[in-house]
């Protein structure tokens, strides 16, 4: 199983789209291993973008991210890099289908209301960025006496 961080930005959490979002990750097949809504403060921001360090959009970048509470989360399962930035869709709202989150709600390239790692590799180490190793909560999915699906 791989895992991958999507960050619900701070757009996400005001313009009250978190329901939404987690929806169509869980209803992909995905597992919530870890969540928690924080307030990125300019460290963590810095570290998170540091690929970007340098290009005129840094800045706007680490002031959006800090500027209110961010929800971020470690979703898991087969092939959840790609399965993930699939369903967010391309950065720009207005280039994204229809159908994607970005393309549903997003309203400019900066408020594009969530950040989903690029790769397996950048996952990793943005997960450890956002996350200490022990609120990864690893789980199965539970049988059918939780469903309430009869035995077959």
């Amino acid at each position: 199983m791989q895992r991958t961080l999507v960050l619900c930005k701070p757009d996400a959490v005001h313009r009250r789209l978190l329901g939404a979002i987690i929806q169509r990750l869980e209803q992909k097949g995905l597992r919530l291993v870890a969540a928690k809504l924080v307030r990125a403060d300019r460290q963590l921001a810095e570290r998170h973008y540091a690929v970007h360090r340098g290009k005129p959009f840094y800045e706007s970048l680490v002031q959006f991210i800090t500027s209110g509470p961010t929800l971020a989360m470690v979703w898991e399962g087969r092939a959840a890099v790609q399965v993930v930035r699939a369903l967010i869709g391309p950065t720009d709202g207005v280039q994204a289908p229809p159908g994607t989150i970005r393309g549903d709600f997003a309203l400019s390239v900066q408020n594009n209301l969530v950040h989903a790692s690029d790769s397996p590799q950048t996952a990793e180490e943005e997960i450890t960025l956002w996350f200490d190793p022990e609120e990864l909560v690893a789980w199965e999915p539970c049988d059918e006496r939780w469903t309430g699906a009869a035995a077959g």
